[in-house]
């Protein structure tokens, strides 16, 4: 899971350095392109085998792909890497909530959300397009996570990621010529876009769909905690965005909370089970 997180905000990041010369659409349509080629070659998906049940989740992710990393990235485009990131955490947040059965988990997720309301206070300068696109990712986020999980339950190996990437890949073929159409790219930029789609795409894919196939979809949500700091610390090396102190101090709050999760994961209960 740390990997996964590192792996997409270094992408993220990557990817917002060819924003000037193809924009997000564009990159998000290399992006996606590259997940389906390598994800395709990786998992090898069986497509005329699969059942009704199989493809309805398949579709779903699918959709939840093309979703999600367009708004993330135009959320980047407008409010920088760190607070897109951030605020589109609020969609595992919501996961964690919904499923959490341990007080531990609940007291950490809302500590997390309080920290995300100082990193978002409002100013007379406050983009809040930016902020429904990155709020649009959070909810694409979350059902992502439940998503992948049924996916992951319902076809072997990595079928299931590889379909829905080529499913997602193929509807932005169009669209990435269209956008490169009219933005014709350079050497540099189509490296950055290319980059990204390694980066964020494929491995956070990999990674996650393992990850999920043994943890809880809530405890998931509350670990991942860690790409707000990730991202911060990417659009601060890679990007130059800076961020003042007081939304660092909500940074480590976030990271306390996901300390306290994680600390907390397997403690024995009085019947001398694990939770």
């Amino acid at each position: 899971m740390l990997g996964s997180g590192l792996s997409n905000q270094t992408g993220a990041s990557v990817a917002a350095l060819a924003f000037p010369v193809l924009g997000p659409l564009g990159v998000v349509a290399v992006r996606q392109c590259v997940a389906a080629v390598v994800l395709g070659a990786v998992g090898r998906p069986r497509l005329w085998r699969f059942t009704a049940a199989q493809w309805r989740p398949v579709l779903g992710l699918a959709l939840v792909f093309a979703a999600m990393h367009l708004s993330l990235y135009a959320a980047i485009e407008r409010i920088g890497l760190g607070l897109a990131v951030t605020l589109e955490f609020l969609g595992p947040l919501a996961v964690a909530l919904a499923g959490s059965r341990r007080r531990v988990d609940l007291v950490a997720a809302v500590a997390a959300a309080a920290a995300v309301v100082v990193l978002t206070r409002p100013t007379p300068t406050t983009d809040y397009p930016g902020i429904a696109l990155a709020l649009l990712a959070a909810a694409c986020w979350a059902c992502y996570i439940l998503l992948n999980r049924t996916v992951g339950a319902r076809l072997p190996g990595l079928e299931g990621s590889a379909a829905a990437a080529a499913v997602s890949g193929t509807f932005y073929l169009p669209v990435g010529v269209w956008a490169l159409w009219h933005r014709p790219p350079t050497a540099a930029a189509m490296g950055c876009a290319l980059a990204a789609g390694i980066l964020s795409s494929a491995v956070p894919f990999l990674a996650d769909l393992l990850a999920l196939r043994r943890i809880p979809a809530h405890f998931f949500g509350v670990f991942m905690s860690v790409n707000p700091v990730f991202a911060a610390l990417a659009g601060l090396i890679l990007l130059g965005q800076r961020l003042d102190g007081l939304a660092w101090l909500a940074i480590a709050v976030i990271i306390a909370a996901n300390a306290a999760a994680v600390s907390t994961a397997h403690r024995p209960t009085t019947h001398g089970s694990t939770t």
